[in-house]
């Protein structure tokens, strides 16, 4: 479905990707992991035309989408779900899942999409009204995800949902991305400082170190890889 080959990113002077490549099959979870500073959430701005990518391609469902204007991006079906969730705070919670939706020309069905979010979310039911800025960091990165799925993604890119999460949330949380995929059938590229968790929901993974991929393998090899262990997941 996605296919990075060879990118590179420089903020200023300093190179933040070097040729850095990555496939994406439809209907896998896929994750980043790697140190703070490693490229991840690069990757991700680099893909959702966030950040200009030097050289290198970026192919989505088999066209060339490197450079394109982030919300042709949207529009083709990638949405991102940028690290501190990014929420609109001053607005309340249906007001943020609107936003989510406003390049679909099918607003008749948004209340089918609200009831599929409601349904995975029924937190987010109960505060459809309240301002945003109010609820907590768990709610926030429900609500984060919801936004994004009022787009009707086809590939949802999650960067760090774990971040400023209450432990007891992370594991809802990563359980809503597993039924995002499985019931949903939305592929997913996944970055998160958590690696145990990352690699234990995700089919695949690459370790970024420094803005290179440094290794790659099925979740279960690299989990049980010593440098893997060593470096990530605290063994």
């Amino acid at each position: 479905m996605l296919e990075v080959k060879n990118i590179a990113v420089r903020y200023g002077t300093i190179t933040a990707l070097h040729d850095v490549s990555l496939r994406v099959a439809t209907g896998d979870i896929v994750t980043l992991i790697g140190a703070n500073g490693a490229g991840k959430s690069t990757t991700l701005r680099a893909i959702s035309g966030l950040l200009k990518v030097e050289q290198g391609s970026i192919e989505f469902e088999g066209e060339e989408i490197a450079n394109l204007p982030p919300h042709k991006i949207v529009a083709r079906g990638i949405s991102h779900v940028p690290e501190g969730r990014m929420i609109f705070a001053n607005l309340t919670v249906q007001e943020n899942l609107l936003m989510g939706g406003y390049l679909r020309k099918d607003r008749n069905k948004f209340s089918e999409q609200f009831d599929l979010i409601f349904g995975m979310f029924p937190r987010l039911k109960e505060r459809t009204k309240q301002v945003a800025g109010t609820l907590s960091g768990g709610e926030q990165q429900m609500l984060a995800i919801g936004r994004a799925l009022m787009g009707k993604p086809r590939c949802l890119m999650l960067d760090e949902p774990s971040l400023g999460i209450a432990p007891i949330l992370v594991k809802t949380i990563f359980q809503k991305i597993v039924e995002v995929n499985k019931s949903l059938g939305i592929t997913v590229l996944l970055v998160e400082q958590n690696a145990n968790l990352a690699l234990e929901v995700s089919n695949y993974g690459y370790v970024l170190e420094t803005g290179r991929v440094i290794l790659q393998d099925p979740s279960p090899a690299l989990r049980a890889n010593e440098l893997v262990k060593k470096a990530y997941l605290g063994g």
